[in-house]
């Protein structure tokens, strides 16, 4: 019988309080409510049930180089990694990160990756991909550190995080690249 996902000690309470404080220094509304331990897309989706807000896939993508991206896209995008490659300048082609890589660099465990992990992350080089059509959406959702809780933001305050995280993301249309 499998286990339910465990959070790593960098995602306790304390650090779910960091990024809590940060959002609101940053003067970030959000809300956030309790959403059921889940491992993938599709779990997601069965469990959150009239949730309002766009949801998100997130990947943790490295190339030949070692150069790390993490991407958001919105959830039902189909993602052609050769052509993600070639649209976003990685070298030569993309794979997923080890999940142990995705629990030293930003703190949270695979199922629970989010770009507000990009707050426990500090000079990886690492380059943020944002799907173009989340800026459409009234509010996007994500985890806070942890898949038990689901976080609504505005696309603005996601973008002021991501910069605030010393982070310049690339934006980018998913829909000429992805299936």
């Amino acid at each position: 019988m499998a286990s339910e996902p465990s959070q790593p000690a960098e995602t306790s309470s304390a650090a779910r309080e960091r990024l809590f404080g940060r959002l609101t220094d940053l003067g970030i509304t959000t809300s956030t409510v309790p959403y059921p331990a889940h491992r993938t897309v599709d779990e997601g989706k069965a469990l959150r049930g009239d949730m309002a807000g766009t949801f998100t896939k997130n990947l943790l993508l490295r190339d030949k180089k070692k150069v790390l991206f993490m991407v958001v896209v919105e959830e039902s995008r189909t993602i052609d990694l050769k052509a993600l490659a070639r649209a976003i300048g990685a070298s030569g082609h993309l794979s997923f990160a080890a999940p142990d890589l995705m629990r030293q660099i930003l703190g949270v465990e695979p199922g629970a990756l989010t770009p507000f992990a990009l707050i426990n992350e500090s000079d990886s080089g690492m380059r943020v991909v944002l799907d173009k059509v989340l800026f459409g959406a009234e509010q996007i959702n994500f985890h806070p550190l942890v898949n038990t809780e689901s976080t609504g933001i505005a696309p603005h305050g996601l973008l002021a995080f991501v910069r605030a995280c010393r982070h310049e993301p690339l934006i980018v249309d998913f829909s000429a690249i992805s299936g």
